[in-house]
């Protein structure tokens, strides 16, 4: 791989450099960016706003999958930076890559459908009268990313704001500016307009600046404690925000499920990229009856997952402590280790931890944990499983698990997106909207409800004839004053049985 980038980045100050957590070896110096450097960025997307709003859907969505066919045939090249940015094994960053082409080629494909003005009925009342309403972009959408899911979760905001009109100002974490460069330099190359999708990399003041910026909109994704300093910052200017923040998912199995299949996909999700998945497992409800053979199902399958090989190590070396400090609280509370335990915490990786009969005010259970482990705890049926699921601050997504009492269960579940007999599915599917409830957010990125986010809606009511009376104006009679009183009996005056 070229590192033209890393010399030509190098000289810059003052700046900021990324790593390879896996290796420690540095990736590359980037510019830390001032207020002033923030400002400018955002001055120059709102300019070329207009002229990307006067393409039309036709010509962005032809930019756009340009730009999708672009990504897919420089895979291995956008997989190197997530890998060398955050430790991931390649297979990883690879099908992260596809799953956010996937979202750009759906946004591109859909918004003049989603988006498209649609004729309203005006009313009896209103009958001289025709009423449109019309999908506006904002304008310019300033994107906050997070490290762990540098491309795909970022590009559910960045495709789907470029797809719907507006220009894009990306601020990727400070773990991984090497992939928001990337991303920009590779839009760069088929865009016809300048400054369309641009990044300011730097530190959190960086991010700060950016929701103190002229920006139309804010989206962000991260922690609910910086989620919340994110909102206050933009409710000074009033800027509405996109909030996607932590979870802490739960899985529920009932006495009819496919024990193994479950305990597969289970782990996957709780211990795939070392745990650092906000959608991911990481409590788990398994009914009394089959409870004893999922956790001997899922214990074997976890101890042969090779760290270094299935999943990486701790892309934020801060994340070690909370991770030890929720196991060091479970064992405290009296919490069972069916696998690992205090030292499986290194300098770096943390290998696989399976705790069972766990108390419910625990630290692992009640907070992110953002690493790999797993908990789980036995229920007498499914309706304990809900109540226990529903009972932390979060409600970002969960999984159910049984043949015949899925869609029951899922109903009761107080989280913006739950899987039935998989895990994680709907982050994959680009027609349905990704996002939370309570402190896990709000606002939806994906799907139409994606393109929605990113405009706002105009009405257009106009006169298509004069009626023979006004109704607005100062010389209404007191004949019109009757009509309209007579016209509102007519329609809701009568009572519904």
């Amino acid at each position: 791989m070229s590192t033209d980038l890393t010399a030509s980045k190098s000289s810059l100050d003052p700046s900021f450099f990324s790593h390879n957590p896996a290796t420690g070896v540095e990736v590359a110096r980037y510019p830390d960016s001032t207020k002033a450097d923030v400002d400018l960025a955002v001055a120059k997307a709102k300019i070329a706003s207009h002229s990307w709003q006067a393409l039309g859907f036709r010509a962005r969505r032809k930019v756009l999958l340009k730009w999708a066919k672009y990504l897919t045939d420089h895979i291995d090249e956008g997989a190197w930076w997530i890998y060398e940015e955050t430790g991931k094994p390649e297979s990883d960053a690879k099908l992260e890559f596809t799953l956010a082409i996937g979202h750009l080629g759906w946004a591109a494909k859909n918004a003049s459908l989603i988006l498209s003005e649609q004729r309203r009925s005006p009313g009896l009342l209103m009958a001289n009268m025709s009423a449109t309403v019309e999908r506006l972009p904002y304008g310019v959408v300033g994107v906050i990313g997070p490290w762990n899911y540098p491309v795909f979760t970022p590009m559910g905001s960045i495709a789907y704001s470029l797809a719907a009109g507006n220009t894009v100002v990306f601020k990727p974490s400070e773990f991984t500016p090497g992939v928001g460069v990337w991303l920009t330099e590779s839009f760069a190359k088929v865009s016809p307009l300048p400054n369309i999708f641009t990044v300011v990399t730097g530190q959190r003041d960086t991010g700060r600046f950016l929701t103190e910026s002229a920006v139309d909109k804010i989206s962000f994704t991260g922690s609910t404690r910086t989620a919340k300093k994110v909102a206050a910052s933009c409710a000074e200017r009033m800027t509405p925000v996109v909030l996607e923040c932590g979870g802490k998912d739960a899985a529920l199995v009932d006495h009819d499920a496919d024990i193994k299949r479950a305990a597969e996909n289970i782990l996957w999700s709780g211990l795939s990229n070392a745990g650092q998945t906000c959608i991911g497992a990481e409590r788990v409800y398994v009914h009394e009856k089959v409870a004893d053979r999922f956790i001997e199902e899922i214990t074997a399958l976890a101890k042969q997952v090779k760290v270094g090989v299935h999943y990486g190590p701790a892309t934020m070396p801060s994340q070690l402590k909370v991770i030890a400090e929720h196991i060091a609280d479970a064992k405290a509370k009296g919490g069972t280790f069916k696998l690992g335990g205090p030292e499986s915490v290194g300098e770096k990786y943390v290998q696989p931890v399976i705790i069972t009969n766990l108390d419910e005010s625990s630290r692992a259970i009640q907070e992110e944990t953002f690493g790999p482990t797993l908990v789980i705890n036995r229920v007498r049926d499914m309706k304990e499983a809900i109540n226990l699921a529903n009972g932390t601050n979060y409600g970002l997504g969960a999984a159910v698990w049984s043949r015949r009492n899925g869609e029951n269960i899922a109903s009761q579940l107080r989280s913006g997106m739950v899987s039935i007999n998989s895990v994680i599915s709907f982050a994959a599917v680009a027609s349905v909207p990704f996002g939370g409830v309570k402190e896990s957010g709000y606002g939806r990125i994906h799907g139409p409800e994606g393109l929605l986010e990113f405009t706002y809606p105009r009405s257009i009511v106009r006169a298509r004839f004069q009626m023979p009376m006004g109704f607005t104006t100062f010389r209404r009679s007191r004949f019109a004053d009757r009509l309209i009183i007579r016209l509102i009996k007519l329609l809701h005056g009568r009572s519904i049985g």
